[in-house]
């Protein structure tokens, strides 16, 4: 598993976050506080806070991990 901290700070950026990792078959979290959300989940990403940044939890192997990086460099906060 590996952890990232990722922007979500609008309608437009969830919608294509949540389109481009969906093309994984591993499982995405996102954590924000007590809450772990289904990354894949558009409706459960709009029930946090997108104010600031979110934890992204990646339940992958380390074989499909550089790949994940390149498709959310886009979100990843800075």
């Amino acid at each position: 598993m590996k952890k990232v901290q990722v922007s979500l700070n609008s309608i437009d950026k969830v919608k294509s976050f949540v389109k481009d990792i969906s093309d994984f078959s591993c499982d995405f979290d996102l954590i924000s506080g007590r809450y772990v959300i289904d990354a894949k989940s558009m409706l459960g990403i709009f029930s946090l806070d997108l104010a600031k940044p979110i934890d992204l939890a990646i339940h992958s192997g380390d074989e499909d991990i550089a790949e994940i990086m390149e498709v959310l460099k886009p979100y990843l906060a800075q």
